[in-house]
């Protein structure tokens, strides 16, 4: 049985993750046509139902940071999650990443930390599924472009512990990535762009983005 999950709904095949709560009720009441919580113990909310297109989704919180996030994923995938696409926000490293920008992740790099338990150590990257990842890719369209990206456990982000050539950071993807791998989940990840040289997205501007991924995100995950 799930460790932290406790389900008062049926959970879908499919998963959209984000870490915060309010972007799981936010992405919840955007795609899906009448949204049950199939979570809510330990804060962390949980979504499910179906899209306008008739097809199951979950969207889950799974918290802030990589061990939390790992704990949920093998929770959901005991619960029946099979393809999971995490929605989340970074950082900008590189001049090229502004706020607001969408950044299709085709690299992530460990910057130390949790991932080391799923056998991804510091310099190490790992791949998200290339089929959900290809997805994902037309799902976005041709304007938002496939980064590297690194993940640590520690915020602000070190651009030094990030890692050559990443060109944001955050604190969950190589370790969403990496956990799916060893629980047989296909995995992917579209990042919002909330913090960059030029200012840091307002309330508004990052819930307009949350719902342009989102909606990616589930048009993936439609077939």
């Amino acid at each position: 049985m799930p460790t932290r999950l406790r389900p008062t709904a049926p959970v879908t095949a499919d998963a959209i993750l984000v870490g915060d709560p309010g972007r799981a009720l936010l992405l919840a009441q955007e795609l899906l046509e009448q949204p049950r919580m199939s979570n809510h113990a330990r804060g962390l909310w949980g979504y499910s139902g179906e899209t306008s297109a008739g097809r199951g989704l979950t969207i889950q919180a799974t918290g802030m940071g990589g061990p939390s996030a790992a704990i949920v994923l093998a929770d959901l995938a005991k619960l029946g999650v099979r393809r999971a696409i995490r929605v989340g926000t970074c950082t900008a490293l590189a001049e090229e990443a502004e706020a607001g920008d969408l950044v299709l992740v085709h690299e992530a790099l460990a910057g130390g930390g949790s991932a080391e338990a799923y056998g991804v150590q510091r310099g190490m990257s790992v791949l998200p599924d290339p089929e959900l990842f290809t997805r994902l890719r037309e799902s976005l369209g041709e304007d938002v472009r496939p980064v590297r990206i690194a993940s640590l456990d520690a915020h602000p982000v070190d651009p030094v512990s990030a890692g050559d050539g990443a060109a944001a950071a955050d604190l969950q993807t190589v370790t969403v990535l990496a956990r799916s791998r060893e629980l047989g989940v296909a995995a992917a990840a579209v990042l919002i762009v909330s913090e960059a040289e030029s200012g840091r997205l307002d309330d508004e501007a990052l819930e307009s983005a949350s719902k342009r991924a989102g909606t990616a995100a589930a048009g993936a995950l439609s077939t």
